[in-house]
């Protein structure tokens, strides 16, 4: 008998597409930070809505440069220690091939790293919305760069990059519980903590000032988060990307109906601001889980979700914290949620053949999504509330208060989001538009 032959693996070759569909995707995800921008936006009052709008949009330019100078080898360079990657080759991205592919998959390395720079954007961005009405964009756009850099970046290495201690140990995060959610809302809270309460809290009305742009940013987010979620398995062949489009859909779905449900139960309304945020916990809770849960299991993370987040929004008046836009009650919560409830719904048939408790599998993945989660809170509570201090006993981190009552828009931007008196634009008053306007009022009172 001849002995055996053993064949090498054929090695990957790129596959157009692959490629274009990561690349729908990462355009898809990228469009996620604009809608978020409306969604922030529409929540403040209209004296800070262009500043929300722009705490947003200034992501999409400084973390992109991060990216491409140092961020992406960074988070996915070779490994030190389990803590953090370096690649000198990819620092200012002159040095990677344009058909080199990324690491065992069938898409260039351009791709995977311009998917995962979208990441890089939206998940300080997010952190934002805790923070409207009172920040010096100056100093937010510091700590940005600061955050980005000492947070986001290694964290992103732990969870994602090869070598990572939380990638090593078996964390499950399909794409972001705790790198993107539980990150942003723990350091949505280490920030607010140090800069303290908006003037009027717990006694001024603070109503979104347009439900209407509530809801196109929500479904912006929810349209974006189908390439956010479904692209994260790579364009691999085997089905997960599509059962994680499909329990996007149904978790996002069962959230929303289960935060009206606790909310005409409680407050005996159905609001338009509770389906936009209902969704968005379900969105934010299936993000890790998705790839290993079933579409039941989908059915009962987004409603465990959207009741835990409709539930914590409210603890901000329980302990004086003022999280202006419900970032760590439906980020931090629902990132919470979604990474543990994969020790107890893992199918096995998904992503892995990981098991959770109610599919025989123990408690093992529990306490290894415990690790991760907690983890990456309680280094990103800290770090940011460090920065965040520094900021404010350097530059300092907030307006002055007759700025922040008069309006940050203006303040800050020097321009109004809507125009009410009908002279113009919305811009402020300048040396050139001031006379404009004052012949103008002339003509009117003749």
């Amino acid at each position: 008998m001849a002995p055996a032959i053993t064949l090498a693996a054929e090695a990957p070759k790129l596959s157009a597409a692959n490629t274009g569909f990561m690349l729908i995707c990462s355009a898809l995800v990228m469009l996620m930070t604009p809608g978020l921008a409306f969604f922030y936006g529409g929540m403040v009052r209209v004296k800070s809505t262009l500043n929300m709008l722009m705490m947003s949009f200034i992501s999409l330019g400084i973390v992109t440069v991060l990216w491409v100078l140092y961020g992406f080898s960074l988070a996915f360079g070779t490994d030190s220690g389990s803590l953090i990657g370096w690649n000198s080759d990819w620092v200012g991205l002159g040095n990677i091939g344009l058909t080199e592919l990324w690491d065992g998959y069938t898409i260039p390395v351009f791709v995977f790293l311009v998917f995962q720079l979208m990441f890089a954007i939206i998940t300080p961005a997010l952190i934002s919305g805790a923070l409207a009405d009172r920040v010096k964009f100056s100093a937010w756009a510091l700590f940005i760069t600061l955050w980005a850099t000492v947070v986001y970046f290694p964290v992103a290495h732990w969870v994602w990059g090869a070598g990572g201690w939380a990638f090593e140990l078996g964390v499950i995060d399909f794409a972001g519980g705790t790198a993107v959610h539980i990150n942003a809302g723990a350091a949505a809270l280490g920030v607010i903590l140090v800069i303290g309460k908006r003037v009027g809290f717990k006694k001024d009305p603070m109503r979104p000032h347009s439900l209407p742009l509530v809801m196109l940013g929500a479904g912006l987010l929810w349209f974006g988060w189908f390439g956010f979620n479904a692209g994260s398995w790579l364009g691999n062949d085997d089905g997960v990307g599509a059962l994680m489009f499909v329990n996007t859909q149904v978790a996002t779905a069962a959230a929303m109906l289960a935060w009206l449900a606790y909310e005409k139960i409680r407050h005996g309304a159905f609001t338009t601001l509770g389906a936009a945020s209902g969704a968005v916990a379900g969105l934010v809770a299936i993000t890790p889980a998705g790839g290993a849960v079933t579409p039941l299991g989908a059915i009962a993370v987004g409603a465990i979700a959207g009741v835990l987040c409709a539930m914590a929004v409210g603890l901000k008046y329980r302990f004086g914290y003022d999280d202006s836009l419900d970032v760590v009650g439906v980020h931090l919560v629902g990132g919470i949620a979604g990474s543990l409830l994969i020790g107890l719904f893992a199918s096995g048939k998904g992503q892995s053949t990981v098991e959770g408790l109610f599919y025989g599998g123990g408690l093992t993945q529990f306490w290894k999504q415990c690790a991760g989660v907690f983890a990456v809170l309680a280094y990103s509570l800290v770090v940011s509330a460090i920065l965040a201090f520094v900021l404010d006993k350097t530059m300092g981190m907030r307006v002055p208060e007759d700025d922040e009552v008069a309006g940050i828009d203006q303040a800050e931007h020097a321009e109004t989001a809507y125009d009410f008196s009908g002279a113009g634009g919305g811009a402020a008053k300048t040396a050139v538009t001031a006379p404009v306007a004052a012949a103008a009022s002339k003509k009117v009172d003749a």
